[in-house]
C-alpha cells in the first residue's frame, strides 16, 4: 500500500530534475502521472534544456514502478498545451488529485546586458504566468471534483531571501517571477481552502540538477563569485539531490500533510539563515558611472 494508491498527478517540468524526480517518487507511492515538458531550447537560456527523449525517459522511469504516466510536451505560457495534458490524462486515469507547478527556466548570461529585456520577459512568462496558466486549468478541476486536493508550486529560496541583482534581466526575472509564486501562492491557498484543496510554495535551496549542473552555470558562477558565495549553505554540503525536494513534496501532498496549506516551505541545508556575502556590491550598471 503507497500513500497515494489510486491518486493521479499532473506534473510541470516533468522531463528531468526535480519534475522527474517526483514523478518517479509519487509512482512509487502509487499515483500515476501526468507529465508536461517544453523538451525544447528556449533562446534566452544559454545552457542545454530537456528534449523529448528525457520526457521518454522519465515515462519509462515510472512505469518501472508499475504505475502509469502520459508524458506530453507542451509549454506552460500555452494554455492550450496544457489543457491538452489535462485532457489526454482525465481521459486515460478518470480523475486529478495532485497537482505540482513545477516547470521553470534560468536564462542568466555570461553578459548580462545581452538578451535582458527578452531574457526577463521569458523568465516572467514561463514561471510565473506558466504557473498562473497550470493553477487556471487545474483548480476548476479539483473542485468540481469535490473530493479535495494538493497544489505544490516550485519557488525557490529567492523567492523568500534578500538577493542582489547583478543587472541581468534573466536573474532578475527569476527572482521576481519567484516572489511572484508566493503571492499567488497564497491567494489560491485563500480561495480553494473551503473545498479542502492546499496549496503551498516549496522554496529549494541548491539542487544537483540539469538546469545548474552544467558548464554554463559554472562559467556564470565565476564571473558573478560573490552573489554565488551568498548562496553557502550552513549546513556542510554543497547541493541536494532532486529526491531530497521529492520527499518534501509526497509529505505535502499525501495525508501526513493534510493540515498544511497557504505555507512557504523552505528546504535549504539553512541557506537563508547565512548572511549574504560581498555586501552587496557584485558590479556596475553602466549608468553607475
Amino acid at each position: 500500500m503507497g500513500q497515494l494508491d489510486g491518486k493521479v498527478a499532473f506534473i510541470t517540468g516533468a522531463a528531468r530534475g526535480q519534475g522527474r524526480s517526483h514523478a518517479v517518487l509519487l509512482a512509487q507511492e502509487g499515483a500515476d502521472i501526468i507529465g508536461l515538458d517544453i523538451c525544447e531550447q528556449v533562446p534566452t537560456v544559454a545552457s542545454p534544456m530537456s528534449r523529448q527523449k528525457d520526457l521518454d525517459e522519465t515515462v519509462a522511469l515510472v512505469e518501472k514502478t508499475g504505475r502509469r504516466m502520459i508524458g506530453v510536451k507542451g509549454d506552460v505560457r500555452n494554455r492550450a498545451d496544457i489543457q491538452r495534458a489535462l485532457d489526454l490524462g482525465l481521459a486515460e486515469f478518470g480523475r486529478l488529485d495532485i497537482v505540482l507547478a513545477n516547470a521553470g527556466i534560468y536564462a542568466v548570461g555570461l553578459k548580462p546586458y545581452d538578451k535582458s529585456e527578452q531574457a526577463w520577459q521569458d523568465s516572467l512568462d514561463i514561471i510565473l504566468t506558466g504557473t498562473w496558466n497550470t493553477l487556471q486549468l487545474t483548480a476548476p478541476i479539483l473542485v468540481e471534483q469535490g473530493q479535495g486536493g494538493a497544489i505544490v508550486i516550485t519557488s525557490s529560496t529567492v523567492g523568500v531571501r534578500w538577493v542582489t541583482t547583478n543587472y541581468d534581466g534573466g536573474f532578475d526575472g527569476y527572482s521576481a517571477a519567484k516572489y511572484g509564486q508566493v503571492g499567488m501562492m497564497t491567494a489560491y491557498a485563500g480561495r480553494l481552502a473551503e473545498y479542502n484543496i492546499r496549496v503551498n510554495t516549496l522554496h529549494p535551496g541548491p539542487i544537483n540538477t540539469p538546469m545548474v549542473a552544467n558548464e554554463h552555470f559554472a562559467k556564470w558562477g565565476e564571473e558573478n563569485g560573490p552573489l554565488i558565495a551568498s548562496f553557502a549553505s550552513a549546513l556542510p554540503v554543497t547541493s541536494m539531490e532532486p529526491v531530497e525536494m521529492s520527499k518534501v513534496v509526497l509529505f505535502l501532498v499525501s495525508d501526513t500533510g493534510r493540515y498544511v496549506t497557504g505555507q512557504k516551505v523552505v528546504v535549504d541545508a539553512g541557506q537563508t539563515s547565512v548572511p549574504p556575502a560581498g555586501g552587496g556590491t557584485l558590479m556596475k550598471h553602466p549608468s553607475d558611472g
